[in-house]
């Protein structure tokens, strides 16, 4: 039951820790000590390095670590037409911090007409010999937090008008992205567990949010995005509930958006968080329908560096199997180790420890 087609068995969700020289280089870059040529020199060489290390432990598909990434998320939106970063007045807040106090908002038509991390990718890509893996954020993410406030109310009266042009935004990247070679794309999204938390749907209906009305809207974006992708190219998406210094943000089980989320979005995977009882149980995996979708279930956290029993993830993929078939399934870290530069508090030997038990699970369950 082994898979030649991504998700793999073996997978994982796309950001690694930041080596100390590439931290380093970026926080000189930053002081104006080095230009950016040399900066992009650092992350060219520790690009390479981790490339080289994930092949190593045998995963057959590969990150660029989001190495050249500050964000997960605002990185990307940021360079979209029509967006653009700020400082905000708070960062977002997590369980007992705050990150950076920064934020994006829309200014102007979004749109798509290139982006850097088309480069990115093609590094990535001419660097490995196995499946070059690129992740960006969900369309969701450029209006759940910010919602009507962070978008121009003079280019955008009507959101249903933002929301189209979203969608062809990122119509436009998932081509851009085939064209230059990636047939491995992801869409990183908080938004469906926000959709899942009490507590995030009061402070949505706060800021005046109908979230009654969300999934749907937020289904039709993702399904006009992907859906002239052709056939050799693998969209899936990770659902997370907020990853930063090893803390999170929202909790509730997916019952509330599964049936929607697996299946009436065209995601071909899923990555699920299930690593703690923040996530629920394993029932919502019975709307996966039955075919070629793979939920890629998150049961190793990347939040630790202590090292979870081999036997006891390989029962709770049992207990999955019980709602999705064991064939529709597959395993990797519940999110990724640094959301952000900062990265998530653990060493870099325990995160490859990690990964290497995961590469080795999936051959004992899947052959």
């Amino acid at each position: 039951m082994s898979r030649n087609r991504p998700p793999f068995r073996a997978d994982q969700v796309g950001s690694l820790l930041r080596p100390a020289a590439l931290k380093e280089a970026r926080a000189r870059f930053q002081a104006g000590e080095i230009p950016a040529e040399e900066l992009h020199r650092v992350e060219d060489e520790e690009i390479r390095r981790v490339i080289r290390t994930q092949e190593d432990i045998g995963l057959q598909a590969v990150t660029d670590g989001e190495f050249r990434r500050s964000w997960w998320h605002f990185d990307f939106l940021k360079k979209l037409d029509g967006v653009e970063g700020f400082e905000a007045q708070s960062g977002i807040q997590f369980h007992g911090v705050q990150t950076r106090a920064e934020g994006v908002r829309v200014t102007g038509r979004v749109g798509f007409s290139g982006h850097p991390m088309l480069e990115h990718f093609k590094f990535l890509a001419a660097n490995t010999k196995v499946v070059p893996k690129m992740t960006i954020p969900s369309p969701t993410l450029l209006h759940f937090r910010g919602g009507r406030k962070e978008i121009s109310t003079s280019v955008y009266p009507d959101l249903d008008a933002f929301f189209d042009d979203l969608g062809r935004a990122y119509k436009k990247a998932v081509k851009a992205f085939y064209d230059a070679g990636c047939r491995y794309l992801q869409f990183d999204d908080t938004v469906w567990a926000y959709l899942c938390s009490k507590e995030q749907l009061q402070l949505a209906r706060e800021r005046g949010e109908e979230v009654e009305k969300l999934p749907r809207i937020y289904a039709e974006v993702i399904n006009h995005a992907i859906s002239d992708r052709p056939h050799d190219m693998v969209i899936t998406t990770h659902v997370c509930r907020g990853n930063f210094r090893s803390t999170w943000i929202s909790e509730g089980g997916y019952e509330p958006v599964a049936e929607r989320l697996l299946g009436e979005i065209d995601y071909d995977g899923y990555f699920l968080e299930y690593d703690t009882e923040r996530a629920g149980g394993f029932e919502p995996l019975r709307f996966l329908p039955k075919g070629k979708k793979v939920v890629v279930l998150g049961l190793v956290t990347s939040k630790t560096g202590t090292l979870e029993n081999p036997d006891a993830v390989k029962r709770r993929i049992e207990e999955a199997a019980r709602f999705a078939p064991l064939d529709q399934l597959a395993l990797s870290p519940q999110c990724g180790f640094a959301s952000t530069e900062e990265g998530n508090i653990l060493a870099d030997q325990e995160q490859w420890a990690k990964l290497s038990m995961i590469v080795e699970i999936s051959r004992e369950v899947w052959g």
